[in-house]
């Protein structure tokens, strides 16, 4: 026997549809965790200036914008592990947390971070790193950009389990 599938007929909400149903909990996280991945990614990489943190390479002009981004979809991303008024099963990711990590890297100084100047000494930090981190935040905005059209997309699909015989 065979799952049943879909009508191809039925129409799905597009997703600008969906999120407009979401309950204001769900836009309360999405807040919550913009402001909050802005925050714990900012203050370590220096981009919120702070005694407890220095930078050594001034900050690219691209880092904010590619923060705020970042940061914008990781809240629409924990928002979508809010449960609406029924339970849901929502396709798991691990794009949200992979794009989370990426964005650390991408907007972080590169010879202030431990893990590049171990692999790659200081000089190698600037002269192979730092080129490469507008195309890791370009990736963690790629990642967060999957994981929340995922989650959010298919939110009201359910797997149908195969009939046992």
């Amino acid at each position: 026997m065979t799952p049943r599938t879909e009508n191809p007929t039925t129409q799905r909400p597009s997703l600008f549809n969906a999120l407009r149903q979401w309950p204001l909990r769900r836009w309360i996280s999405v807040l919550f965790g913009a402001v909050a991945t802005f925050l714990l990614v900012a203050i370590p990489t220096d981009l919120i200036d702070t005694p407890l943190f220095s930078r050594e390479v001034p900050p690219t002009w691209w880092s904010v914008p590619a923060l705020i981004i970042s940061s914008v979809l990781s809240g629409l991303v924990l928002g979508t592990y809010v449960a609406q008024d029924r339970i849901e099963e929502s396709p798991r990711t691990r794009s949200g947390i992979a794009g989370a990590i990426v964005t650390f890297f991408a907007v972080g100084c590169p010879v202030c971070n431990k893990i590049v100047l171990l692999a790659l000494g200081t000089s190698g930090a600037m002269q192979y790193f730092e080129p490469i981190q507008p195309v890791l935040a370009v990736l963690a905005i790629g990642l967060l950009s999957w994981a929340f059209y995922r989650r959010a997309a298919y939110e009201d699909r359910c797997p149908v389990p195969a009939k046992s015989v």
